[in-house]
């Protein structure tokens, strides 16, 4: 709960300080600006605040690590949703609305975590998950966007990292296998998930495991 929520504000935190041409500027999603992230966020927050007022009595049916659904393919940035998100942000005009509504929710979903009973039962995507697991996935998912917010704007502060850590730990489960104790956690999570193309050097030390590479999570 506690990684969550300090990945999570670590995340608004970084949105907060963007400028208005930080809107404008390329970010690590396939076929996004960082504005169209930032309205995904949106999205993210209110997947959160849902999810945490969906109790269940029904048996978990999945973890932190079974949550996610592992694609063959990255994304393009061409399927429907995606061009649905880059709508709805060019619908908001300027920044500074992205920047609002981003923090109602933002915060709102933070203050939410930060009062759910960890072992709670809720449904999310027709599943069951307690709400410490489900929080413990989201510290990956905002990890690795908070890693797509700065992937251009290096004067932006990286997520924190002990969240790098944690998200590390829990694609190597998902994996079923370590990254190389050479690689940092951002390299490890970058070159996991495909946001970036291992080097030489990296392909060489991930040996058998750069054949199974990216790890597109969904």
């Amino acid at each position: 709960m506690d990684h969550f929520s300090r990945s999570w504000a670590a995340l608004r935190s970084a949105v907060a300080d963007l400028s208005d041409d930080d809107f404008a500027q390329p970010s690590g999603c396939t076929g996004w600006l960082v504005r169209d992230l930032v309205c995904h966020l949106i999205i993210d927050a209110q997947d959160i605040l849902i999810t945490l007022v969906t109790p269940t009595e029904a048996a978990p049916t999945r973890d932190a690590v079974t949550y996610w659904e592992v694609a063959d393919t990255a994304p393009t940035g061409d399927e429907p949703l995606d061009a649905l998100i880059v709508r709805l942000a060019a619908a908001y005009q300027e920044p500074r609305l992205l920047k609002i509504h981003f923090d109602d929710v933002g915060s709102a979903a933070g203050r939410a975590a930060r009062l759910a009973d960890p072992g709670r039962r809720v449904g999310t995507r027709d599943e069951v998950l307690t709400v410490g697991e489900y929080l413990r996935a989201y510290v990956l998912e905002s990890t690795l966007h908070h890693l797509d917010l700065v992937a251009y704007l290096p004067v932006v502060d990286e997520p924190p990292a002990e969240g790098l850590a944690r998200s590390r730990e829990l694609l190597e489960k998902i994996a079923g296998a370590a990254f190389p104790a050479s690689f940092s956690d951002t390299d490890a999570l970058l070159v996991g998930t495909g946001r970036r193309r291992p080097t030489g050097t990296e392909q060489a030390e991930l040996d058998e495991l750069a054949a199974r590479l990216p790890f597109v999570l969904g």
